[in-house]
C-alpha cells in the first residue's frame, strides 16, 4: 500500500475510531494490567486507573525487588512513553545495555560489555528465527530488532544472572520479550489505536505509522482473543564517507621507482548516499482459554513482514583496486604510517590517470520475514504439582530478490588524503559533477536468501515441597531442532552480452546529488557529484538487465548448518526467613553439522561436504537474595554460562568480496564460548518510586574469536582469505552497574544508570593483544521527566564510550564514543485520547570508526527524526 493510499483509507477509519472512543464511559478507560495467577475481579467501574511515568516506573521497581535473579524490567506503558520505534532502542535505556545504531535505529544489543553475539533475545521464553536484508550482514544468533515494533510488547525482562530453567546461550544477558494475552485485560472489550506521522530530516520525508490492538474476553473470563497490528513506513537516508580497508599487502612504487613492499592499502573509498523506503507490517493473534481454574492454554501467532527498496550510490576512488597482476601499485608521492603489527599502510598520494575514478549505483529489492507459532499450557494438578508445556515453530527469511549494480569508470588522476575521520580526494582532470566523464563498463545482480527455522518443545514439572527451606523443585526437558541456510546467485552482464548497451553516466543522470555528510565532511571531502536518476535507472538500465543477465549460483557461498540441542534441568527455589533464591543445574548436548560446497580438486566440480561435531555442557547456577530490611535488598549470583558461535563463523563456505580482492570464510570447528561469572549488589528502595543500587560483576571467558588472513587459492585466483579462530587465551570482563531512580515531587523525577566495564583479552599467538570486541568501558543512560495533571515530558540521553571491532589492516576497528539525545511529550486530552510528540537524535550525532592506528574506516550520518501522533483507548 502506498503512503497516499494509506492516508486515504486508514486515516479516516482511525479518526472515526478515535471519535467513538471519546464517547465511551470513563469506566472503560483503564489500561490493561496483568492479573494475579488465579485471575482477578474487575475493579470498581467508576474508578479510572492512574497510568503515568511515575506509576509505571514504580511497577518496574516492584518487579525488580521481587525477582530472585538479577533482572531489570520495563512494561508496555513505559515502552510507549519512550520515543523508540523498536525494542532495541527501548532496551538501551536499561542498565548495562547499549545498541548498535549504524542504520539510525537500534538493531543489535550489547549487555555488560559483551559483544552482540553473546546475548540472546526470546519471545515469550522461546527463540525467534531472525534474518537480515543486507548482503554484507552475517547470520548471527542475535535477534533482529527491526522486525518487532514496540507497540506489540507487554513487557521486557533482561536477565543478567541465569536460572537453570532459562535457555543457555547468553553470556551478557538474556532478554525475554512478552506479548500481551487477552485474559490479562480487565474489561471484556479493550481497544487501543495509535496513528503517527514521522518526519526524517535527512531525506526530508514524512511517513505514516499506525498500530492497533483489540482484545475480547467472555463474561466468565474463560476465553479471550487478542488481535494486534502495526504498520510502519519509513524513508531513511544515511550519508557515508568510507574507506574499504583490505588485508591484502601490495608493493607500492613511487614516481622515482622506489618500491615499498608488503604495504597495506585499502581497495579504495568513496562518498555514499544510502536511501531506503521501508514498509513493515507486524501482526499478532493470541487465543487464550481457561476451561477451568486449573488449566490455562494459549495459542500465539506472530508474523512480521518487512520490505525495503534500497538505493546506494557511491562515488569511488581506488588504490588497491588499481594493482596489476603482481600486486604492484604505482603512486606519486605516496605517504605511509606504520601499523601496530609493524606493517606500513598507505594513507596518501596521487594515483591514475587510468581508472582514477569509479561510480557504483546499487538498487536492492530487499526483505526480512519472521514467523512464530507457539502453543503454551499450564495445568495445576493440585497437591503442589504443576505442569507447564510449550511447543512451536519459528522461521525467518531475509535477503534480496535483486541487488542490481552499475559500474562506471573514468580516467583521471586522483589525490587521496586519509587520516582519522578524514576522507579527502581531489580529482585532478575532471569534475565529479560532470556525468559525461564516466562510462558504463558492466553490471551485475545478486540474489541472496538466508533462511532459518527452529522447532522446539519444552515440558516442566514443578513440585511445591512445603519444606522449611526448599520451597519447590522444577524438573524440565527441552528439545530444539534448528536449521539455517545461506545461498546467493550472481548475475553478470557486460560488453558482448545479448542486449548490452553502453551508457555514459550522462545518459542516466538528470543532475547532481544532494549535498551529503554535512556533519562529517572535512575540507577536502567529496560531498556532491553527478548521480543516477532512479527513474532512468529503471527505464533504461534495468531493461538491459532483463535481456542480457546470465545467472549462476555462487556455490562457494552456500552453507547449511543443522543443530539438535537437548537440555535437561532441575531448579530448586529456597527461602528461609529473609533469605530466598534458587539453585540448579542445566545439562545441554549440542549436535551440529555444517554443510557447504567443496571443490576438493580445484577444477570447479563442487560436491556437498559436511563437518559434524557434538559437545556437552554442564551449567550450574545459584541466585541468592537477602532482605536486609524493608528497604534494603542484597543480591548475589554465581553461574557457569555458554554461548554458541555465529552461523557465519561456523560455516564451511568462502565468500568473495564484490568490491575488494579479499574473501572471508568460516570455521566449522570453532569451540563455543564458556564463562564463569558472579555478581553481588545491593538495592535501597529509599522512597516511593525511588531506588539506589550498585552491582559488581565479573565474567571470565575461556576463549574469544579472532580472525587471521592468509593467501589462498579461491576458484583459481590467489586471494587473501580471512577466517575466524579460537584464541588459546580467554578474556575477562569486570564491572560495576549503578542505578539511581527518584521521584522528586511536584511531578519531577529522574532515571539514571551507569555501567563501568574493565575488559581484557589474552594475547594471540604472535603476542598481539586485542581489545574486547563489542565492549565500551563507559555506558550512561539518563532520563529526566516531568508530569503534571494530563501532561508529561521526558528528555533522555544515551552515551556509549568507544567500542571495538575486529582486526583491520594491522590494527583493530574502534568506533568513537557516541551520545544521543531523545525527547518525548504526551498530553492526555481525555482519559481515552492522548496526543504525543517525539524527537530522536536531536543533535544529529555521527557514527565514526577508525582503526587503532588511525586509519579511517567509515563515518555515517543518519539525521534526526520527529514524530507527532495520537493514541486512543476504549
Amino acid at each position: 500500500m502506498s503512503q497516499t493510499q494509506f492516508r486515504k483509507k486508514c486515516l479516516p477509519r482511525l479518526i472515526a475510531l478515535v471519535m467513538a472512543s471519546m464517547a465511551v464511559p470513563a469506566s472503560h478507560a483503564a489500561e490493561a494490567a496483568p492479573e494475579a495467577q488465579g485471575g482477578s475481579k474487575d475493579k470498581d467501574p467508576s474508578v479510572v486507573e492512574v497510568r503515568g511515568i511515575r506509576e509505571t516506573l514504580k511497577r518496574n521497581l516492584a518487579e525488580k525487588r521481587d525477582a530472585q535473579n538479577i533482572v531489570d524490567s520495563v512494561s508496555a506503558e513505559d515502552v510507549g512513553k519512550f520515543p523508540d520505534k523498536n525494542l532495541a532502542d527501548s532496551l538501551q535505556r536499561m542498565p548495562g545495555v547499549s545498541v548498535d545504531r549504524t542504520w539510525g535505529e537500534g538493531r543489535d544489543i550489547f549487555v555488560r560489555g559483551t559483544d552482540k553475539n553473546l546475548n540472546m533475545t526470546q519471545l515469550n521464553g522461546q527463540s525467534v528465527a531472525s534474518a537480515y536484508w543486507w548482503k554484507n550482514d552475517s547470520q548471527s544468533r542475535g535477534f533482529n530488532y527491526d522486525i518487532l515494533p514496540s507497540e506489540l510488547v507487554g513487557s521486557m525482562d533482561v536477565y543478567k544472572s541465569p536460572s537453570a530453567d532459562l535457555d543457555e546461550g547468553s553470556i551478557g544477558g538474556l532478554v525475554i520479550v512478552k506479548t500481551r494475552k487477552p485474559l490479562q485485560f480487565k474489561q471484556p472489550l479493550t481497544a487501543q489505536f495509535s496513528f503517527e506521522e514521522t518526519y526524517s530530516k535527512l531525506p526530508k520525508k514524512a511517513d505514516p505509522q499506525a498500530s492497533g490492538l483489540v482484545s475480547w474476553k467472555n463474561e466468565d473470563g474463560t476465553l479471550g482473543v487478542l488481535l494486534a497490528l502495526s504498520k510502519q513506513q519509513r524513508t531513511m537516508r544515511r550519508d557515508g564517507l568510507e574507506n574499504f580497508t583490505d588485508a591484502t599487502k601490495y608493493t607500492i612504487v613511487d614516481q622515482n621507482g622506489v618500491a615499498t613492499p608488503n604495504a597495506y592499502a585499502s581497495w579504495g573509498g568513496g562518498s555514499a548516499i544510502f536511501r531506503q523506503d521501508r514498509e513493515r507490517t507486524t501482526g499478532n493473534v493470541t487465543v487464550q482459554w481457561r476451561p477451568n481454574s486449573d488449566t490455562d492454554l494459549s495459542l500465539n501467532y506472530l508474523n512480521s513482514d518487512m520490505s525495503m527498496d534500497n538505493s546506494n550510490q557511491n562515488y569511488l576512488w581506488q588504490v588497491g583496486g588499481l594493482a596489476d597482476a603482481s600486486n604492484t601499485i604505482r603512486v606519486t608521492n605516496p605517504r605511509f604510517i606504520t601499523t601496530s603489527d609493524g606493517t606500513k599502510a598507505f594513507v596518501g598520494g596521487t594515483v591514475g590517470p587510468a581508472t582514477g575514478v569509479s561510480f557504483e549505483p546499487i538498487y536492492r529489492d530487499a526483505y526480512v520475514k519472521s514467523k512464530v507459532l507457539d502453543l503454551e499450557g499450564t495445568y495445576d494438578g493440585g497437591n503442589g504439582w504443576k505442569l507447564h508445556g510449550q511447543m512451536g515453530t519459528t522461521s525467518a527469511a531475509g535477503g534480496s530478490n535483486h541487488d542490481r549494480n552499475f559500474w562506471f569508470t573514468g580516467n583521471t588522476r586522483a589525490t587521496i588524503n586519509l587520516a582519522p575521520d578524514t576522507y579527502e580526494v581531489k580529482y585532478l582532470d575532471m569534475s565529479p559533477l560532470d556525468p559525461g566523464k564516466l562510462t558504463l563498463q558492466g553490471a551485475r545482480d545478486w540474489i541472496r536468501r538466508m533462511e532459518g527455522k527452529e522447532n522446539y518443545a519444552q515440558a516442566d514439572l514443578t513440585w511445591e515441597t512445603g519444606g522449611a527451606f526448599i520451597k519447590d523443585v522444577k524438573f524440565g526437558l527441552k528439545l530444539r531442532d534448528n536449521t539455517v541456510q545461506n545461498r546467493r546467485t550472481i548475475g553478470t552482464v557486460g560488453p558482448g552480452s545479448p542486449g548490452w548497451q553502453s551508457f555514459s553516466l550522462a545518459d542516466l543522470s538528470t543532475g547532481a546529488s544532494p549535498l551529503l555528510s554535512q556533519e562529517a565532511a572535512t575540507a577536502g571531502s567529496l560531498t556532491q557529484y553527478a548521480w543516477v536518476d532512479d527513474q532512468l535507472a529503471v527505464s533504461k538500465g534495468f531493461a538491459m538487465y532483463d535481456k542480457g543477465m546470465v545467472y549462476a549460483e555462487a556455490k562457494r557461498e552456500y552453507y547449511r548448518i543443522k543443530e539438535k540441542i537437548t537440555a535437561a534441568y532441575v531448579r530448586a527455589d529456597y527461602g528461609y526467613e529473609r533469605l530466598r533464591g534458587d539453585v540448579g543445574v542445566r545439562l545441554v548436548r549440542t549436535r551440529q553439522t555444517s554443510e557447504a560446497y567443496q571443490d576438493v580438486r580445484g577444477n570447479g566440480n563442487y560436491t556437498i561436504g559436511s563437518v559434524p561435531r557434538t559437545y556437552s555442557d554442564v551449567l550450574p547456577n545459584l541466585n541468592a537474595v537477602y532482605d536486609l530490611s524493608r528497604s534494603v535488598v542484597l543480591r548475589g549470583a554465581i553461574s557457569r554460562v555458554m554461548a554458541r558461535n555465529t552461523y557465519s563463523d561456523l560455516s564451511a563456505s568462502t565468500e568473495v568480496s564484490g568490491t575488494t580482492n579479499a574473501a572471508t570464510a568460516g570455521n566449522p570447528l570453532l569451540k563455543p564460548y564458556h564463562a564463569n561469572q558472579f555478581e553481588f549488589g545491593g538495592e535501597w528502595y529509599f522512597a516511593d518510586a525511588s531506588l539506589l543500587s550498585a552491582t559488581a560483576f565479573s565474567k571470565k571467558l575461556d576463549t574469544f574469536i579472532y580472525t587471521s588472513t592468509a593467501q589462498e587459492n579461491v576458484g583459481g585466483v590467489m586471494r587473501p582469505v580471512t577466517r575466524p579462530h579460537n584464541a588459546d587465551n580467554g578474556q575477562t570482563v569486570h564491572g560495576i552497574e549503578l542505578q539511581w531512580q527518584q521521584a522528586f515531587g511536584n511531578g519531577f523525577g529522574t532515571v539514571v544508570n551507569y555501567t563501568l566495564t574493565d575488559a581484557k583479552t589474552g594475547a594471540l599467538a604472535g603476542g598481539q593483544k586485542l581489545n574486547v570486541v563489542g565492549n565500551s568501558r563507559n555506558q550512561l543512560n539518563a532520563s529526566g521527566y516531568f508530569e503534571r495533571n494530563n501532561y508529561s515530558v521526558r528528555l533522555s540521553y544515551n552515551y556509549r564510550s568507544k567500542s571495538y571491532g575486529g582486526l583491520n589492516e594491522g590494527g583493530q576497528d574502534v568506533t568513537s564514543a557516541y551520545g544521543q539525545w531523545d525527547a518525548t511529550a504526551n498530553w492526555d486530552v481525555t482519559p481515552r485520547l492522548s496526543v504525543f510528540a517525539s524527537a530522536v537524535n536531536l543533535g544529529n550525532a555521527v557514527i565514526r570508526t577508525n582503526t587503532t592506528d588511525g586509519l579511517p574506516v567509515g563515518v555515517y550520518e543518519n539525521g534526526s527524526r520527529y514524530s507527532v501522533g495520537l493514541r486512543a483507548k476504549y
